[in-house]
């Protein structure tokens, strides 16, 4: 038997907007990678077209789900985990509890071989964006930056939630690069502003790439779920940073273009399922040393 990556995510669930754990599920079972989503909210719409409705999934909840899937051997078969949005600092606790069982879990359950011979923990820590600053609570941002980045083997910021993890002021593109290098692990950072343009930065102890692209007349939200899954989805595949970084990005701008040309107020993920695997348009990254 064949056995397809597995991915474990803790994020939203958002039943009408198509973000958090809605968007990495779609991204990654396109490209046949299980997925497995402990929520930690369940919502109805994205707080930004006002009241949710839903709520925060409790403490106890999460950590009940989590030991079912334990219990079933599944943690053992877990290629990656991907960490998103949470509602408090519990949930933070408790995802860095199931990172580390999954770490130290055996490869293997019931003759089954996990796909890959080590995890892959990715932490996309959803903070806030600029200009409105952070839309999380300030104890949830210290225990994802205690509890989450220092255990990530990839960590995926935009420009505002890179400044807020390091505690430095970017106030250049150099001091970007700087602020990405200092967290000692591969980094994948969106939204940087670059001579007009937007860029995304790959930075890891020995490359770093960025890849830039004309601003979009409007990005529904989701876009860095998007950027996060289709950049994991290539690494799992076994494509090398560069080519990812360039593959990813310009598979999330074909589907905000598709959104735009549709006046989709949502990323349409399955309508514009096609250019995830083709995209628009093809971008390459120039080295950053």
């Amino acid at each position: 038997m064949k056995i397809m990556p597995m991915a474990l995510l803790l994020t939203s669930h958002v039943a009408g907007s198509m973000v958090g754990g809605g968007v990495t599920q779609r991204v990654l079972n396109a490209a046949k990678i299980d997925t497995m989503l402990v929520p930690t909210v369940l919502y109805g719409r994205h707080p930004g077209w006002g009241d949710p409705g839903g709520d925060a999934v409790g403490q106890d909840v999460m950590e009940s789900m989590l030991s079912g899937i334990a219990e079933q051997g599944l943690l053992n078969l877990t290629d990656v985990v991907i960490t998103g949005y949470f509602a408090d600092a519990g949930q933070v606790f408790e995802a860095a509890e199931v990172i580390d069982a999954v770490r130290k879990a055996p490869r293997s359950h019931n003759g089954l071989k996990a796909y890959a011979d080590e995890p892959l923990t990715v932490v996309d820590p959803v903070m806030g964006d600029a200009p409105g600053g952070l839309y999380i609570s300030s104890a949830i941002a210290a225990a994802i930056k205690d509890q989450l980045v220092r255990r990530a083997d990839l960590v995926t910021p935009n420009a505002f939630e890179l400044a807020e993890i390091t505690g430095r002021n970017l106030s250049d593109f150099g001091s970007m690069i700087r602020a990405a290098q200092s967290l000692e692990r591969p980094v994948l950072v969106s939204s940087l502003p670059r001579h007009g343009k937007i860029g995304v930065m790959y930075v890891d102890a020995h490359e770093g790439w960025l890849v830039t692209h004309e601003r979009c007349e409007k990005a529904p939200s989701g876009t860095g779920d998007l950027l996060t899954a289709c950049f994991v989805e290539r690494i799992l595949a076994g494509v090398g940073p560069k080519r990812a970084l360039e593959q990813g990005v310009a598979a999330t701008l074909s589907v905000v273009m598709r959104a735009n040309e549709w006046r989709s107020p949502e990323l349409p993920l399955v309508a514009a399922q096609d250019v995830l695997a083709e995209p628009l348009v093809d971008l390459q990254a120039e080295a950053l040393f």
